[in-house]
């Protein structure tokens, strides 16, 4: 029996993990890892670290902590402003979403407003959402509802749709659902007439029917009909969300194996493997995350984030079941 608490530090630290993992590998495609690494089966850096991802996530949960389970996009907004938007250093990494909403709040506009940019179908807040779905722990309904309240700051349509299927992945993941049930009751939270939807469909159609190919062959039929290669990035949120979400569904609930198929997708891949991590994470629990990548679980630089310097994100879990039991 997997606990509360190994569900809530794994979707933590197997976000985390899957940001460090993936970041030497961010802006690749699959083809040139393979040419570079034959694949990626563990961190490439001597010093693996993570990125605004983790950071982000760190920011969503220290809000949460301050305002409790029931935080408006107005007392989000607040907090941006007094832990974001006052840094005077630069955001390393930071996302266009991010900055964007920065500069609007900086402006003097609220949510939704703040979120109204021409970038608002980033990734930027699916990356971030993972502790919305520990502390809502199984209560999908509240799951969405934080990931809109959070959301609103900095995104709008896709970006927000994008953000509520990880939010509701993981809360369901915490209540102790299969890899296969997270992706379906993660796909009924966002319009059926969205691109976020219709691109979740492509993967689950994709996964299912193509299991017995070898992995890269599967991963090559996903970027395919999925990744948006005309774009000049790949930070857009449907994109990124469906291959995560493919990943959990190829992964089977092995934490390992998930986080490995989805930092060998490449594109934007500490955050495709940072959201497929904490959902992982949520499902198998912290115990079945491999101890050498542990070590990646430690207080961030605060690189991005001045603020985030010194947080942990394996700590927070315990501080956000607490809040949710509030």
């Amino acid at each position: 029996m997997i606990s509360e608490l190994s569900r809530a530090q794994g979707a933590m630290a197997g976000l985390a993990i899957g940001d460090a993992i993936g970041r030497p590998v961010e802006g690749m495609s699959a083809e040139q890892i393979r040419e570079k690494y034959g694949s990626v089966k563990d961190f490439v850096n001597l010093t693996p670290g993570g990125s605004d991802d983790t950071e982000y996530a760190l920011l969503t949960g220290s809000a949460i902590l301050k305002y409790g389970k029931s935080i408006s996009a107005s007392q989000f907004a607040d907090f941006w402003i007094e832990k974001v938007c006052a840094q005077k250093g630069a955001f390393a990494g930071a996302g266009f979403s991010e900055m964007n909403a920065i500069h609007n709040l900086r402006k003097g506009l609220r949510p939704p407003f703040s979120g109204q940019h021409n970038h608002a179908w980033s990734d930027g807040l699916a990356m971030r959402v993972a502790p919305i779905g520990v502390v809502s722990k199984g209560n999908l309904d509240l799951a969405k509802s934080l990931a809109i309240a959070d959301g609103e700051v900095s995104h709008a349509g896709e970006g927000i749709h994008s953000g509520v299927v990880i939010a509701v992945a993981i809360s369901a993941a915490m209540g102790g659902a299969s890899n296969v049930e997270c992706f379906d009751l993660a796909s009924k939270s966002i319009p059926t007439d969205s691109w976020t939807w219709r691109l979740l469909a492509i993967a689950r159609e994709i996964v299912d029917e193509s299991r017995e190919r070898p992995v890269h062959e599967i991963a090559d039929l996903l970027l395919k009909d999925i990744a948006i290669h005309e774009y000049f990035y790949a930070d857009l949120a449907p994109e990124a969300v469906a291959l995560a979400m493919a990943a959990v569904l190829y992964g089977d609930g092995d934490y390992a194996r998930t986080l490995l198929f989805a930092v060998n997708l490449g594109r934007d891949a500490d955050t495709i493997a940072a959201m497929a991590g904490a959902v992982a994470g949520a499902i198998a629990g912290y115990e079945s995350i491999p101890s050498n990548w542990k070590g990646a679980v430690t207080t961030v630089g605060g690189t991005c984030l001045e603020f985030a310097k010194g947080l942990n994100p394996y700590e927070m879990a315990e501080s956000l079941l607490k809040v949710a039991s509030q």
